[in-house]
């Protein structure tokens, strides 16, 4: 799991990133939590993300957004780690000119730019979303939603309440040709303490099936 340094819009970006054995292989970008609030790539879900993604036989990255770790600048209140992202998902492209498909996948405030960056990249095949601010921002922007995905969240969320986001799913479901795939984790609080493992069964199983559906 080699450290690369990739130019971001603010300077450069931490970045861990694993490289798949086939040249055709899916890719996956993952972002972190809310950089004021201790989120780095490091995280556990983020992390655990990486290692099934990355089983599954993508090719993954997962960064540090501006000002956190070794990547420069500092917080942009959301405008500026789209950017980051965007750059994250370029150099993840060029490198991998070759993909049979892309994902992306966000905790929390990740998974709010996750969903933004997904209006903006229509070769953003699908998403995993886990614990989705629904409470703290606005997920209008997301009419319609240009692709079918996966939304997990723990029942005794503290941060984001579970109606929040059973609301943006239900919206979301609601429009053609959308299908989202809700899972909600029994007792588990915002931050899947001691579930992160229920958190990847979860990933696998849903991103597993959706690869064996582009094959057949």
């Amino acid at each position: 799991m080699p450290d690369i340094i990739i130019n971001g819009p603010a300077g450069r970006l931490e970045c861990r990133y694993h490289a798949a054995k086939s040249p055709n292989a899916p890719l996956a970008l993952l972002l972190h939590p809310h950089p004021q609030y201790g989120g780095t790539m490091n995280n556990r879900i983020i992390y655990t993300m990486f290692q099934t993604f990355a089983a599954l036989g993508f090719s993954v990255l997962r960064f540090n957004f501006r000002g956190v770790g070794r990547s420069e600048g500092a917080f942009d209140k959301g405008e500026g780690e789209l950017c980051d992202a965007a750059a994250a998902l370029d150099w993840l492209q060029a490198m991998n000119p070759g993909t049979s498909g892309i994902w992306v996948g966000g905790f929390s405030f990740g998974a709010w730019i996750a969903m933004q960056l997904l209006m903006r990249r229509p070769e953003i095949y699908s998403f995993v979303a886990v614990a989705p601010p629904a409470n703290m921002h606005d997920f209008s922007f997301l009419a319609p939603c240009p692709a079918s995905g996966l939304i997990i969240q723990g029942e005794k969320d503290e941060v984001v309440p579970e109606s929040y986001v059973s609301k943006l799913v239900q919206k979301l479901n609601s429009q053609r040709g959308i299908s989202i795939d809700y899972r909600i984790i029994s007792e588990a609080s915002h931050f899947f303490t001691n579930q992160s493992e229920l958190v990847s069964e979860h990933v696998a199983n849903y991103v597993g099936r959706s690869l064996e559906t582009q094959v057949g």
